[in-house]
């Protein structure tokens, strides 16, 4: 029997030309279960929705990206022959999958044989977005209904002087001069102001329009009656503001009066992953960038890779979604979200 000389450099080591189990160690083996263990907790968090607080609440907004780092640390672990974690991160990307892939395949339809109205909404970021840049994308599009938030009056009156007031004459404006408080509506369309939605005297602005579309044969006021949300909940950053987060998703879950068709179209600072986030979905609504499988499209922070889906136009089941775009505008690290819509045809 020959004896080898030197170092084993094989998959499994010799001895006396006998050949025996691979060498594990203990620290690898620890992490590899460690990472396995982690993944098994936040996609139970997120299946069952049971985040609560920050800071689980601002994780659970990851949830793709946990997906891709799953499905490699599941490969990870197959290499290095961790068989019972490979197993469990398997069964954990196949969960996460049937969660998240559904964002990315379209569904439902595209025309309902009413209206078509074109509507865009995004953060300004406090005042600071461009101008010109919000104006001209307004004229390129041909936008009816124009939701902004982190609005200023100041933000209002330079938006008139850029020609918006021409394209959308009509405006339910709740600005405040602090900025991220101030919401607005703009519409070529009659405008009749609900009032607000926001809960508190110090939350962020949600203008509630009802928006009158005119139509062939309106002389007898028969015209069909959009009512419209510029959405800002609070951003899930801190204990208190999570707390807040929660009670305004709430509030928009309590949804609407029958025979309403409404769209809410702004900042949720939510995704499709937060259990808050589905309960609205769930009063009555459907997600327009879901619609047509461009639900993973990110729209903060701007041009960044680990970018979230927390700017939305939620639409009625009841409405067509036609075309979606989610645009770059300089001055703010928000992208704004455009949707073509059809509201439900008329019985003849």
């Amino acid at each position: 029997m020959r004896r080898t000389e030197g170092p084993v450099t094989g998959p499994e080591s010799v001895k006396d030309g006998v050949a025996g189990p691979r060498r594990r160690f203990p620290a690898v083996t620890a992490l590899v279960a460690l990472a396995a263990l982690g993944a098994v907790v936040l996609a139970v968090l997120r299946v069952f929705g049971l985040e609560r607080g920050w800071p689980l609440v601002p994780a659970l907004a990851f949830t793709p990206h946990l997906l891709g780092l799953t499905a490699l640390a599941a490969a990870g672990a197959g290499l290095l022959r961790r068989w019972v974690c490979t197993g469990v991160l398997v069964v954990v990307v196949a969960v996460l999958s049937a969660l998240v892939v559904p964002r990315a395949v379209p569904f439902g339809v595209t025309s309902t044989g009413g209206p078509a109205v074109r509507i865009m909404t995004l953060n300004m970021l406090g005042g600071g977005a461009d101008v010109a840049e919000v104006v001209s994308l307004v004229r390129d599009r041909g936008v009816d209904v124009l939701t902004l938030q982190e609005v200023t009056p100041g933000l209002v009156r330079d938006l008139s002087a850029a020609g918006l007031d021409g394209l959308l004459p009509h405006v339910d404006d709740h600005s405040d001069p602090r900025g991220v408080h101030g919401s607005t509506i703009h519409s070529a369309f009659p405008l009749t102001d609900l009032g607000d939605a926001a809960e508190g005297g110090d939350a962020f602005a949600m203008p509630t329009s009802a928006v009158r579309l005119s139509v062939d044969g309106d002389a007898d006021g028969d015209a069909d009656v959009l009512e419209v949300t510029s959405v800002h909940v609070p951003p899930p950053l801190t204990p208190s503001y999570t707390a807040d987060w929660g009670e305004e998703l709430d509030a928009l879950a309590e949804g609407s009066e029958p025979g309403t068709t409404r769209v809410l179209a702004g900042d949720f600072n939510a995704t499709l992953d937060h259990a808050g986030m589905r309960a609205v979905l769930d009063s009555g609504y459907l997600d327009a960038a879901a619609v047509l499988g461009e639900g993973l499209e990110p729209t903060w922070p701007a041009g960044r890779l680990t970018g979230l889906t927390i700017d939305h136009v939620l639409v009625d089941p009841a409405m067509g979604v036609d075309r979606l775009e989610v645009l770059e505008v300089p001055g703010t690290d928000h992208r704004a979200v455009f949707v073509e819509v059809t509201l439900p045809g008329r019985p003849r």
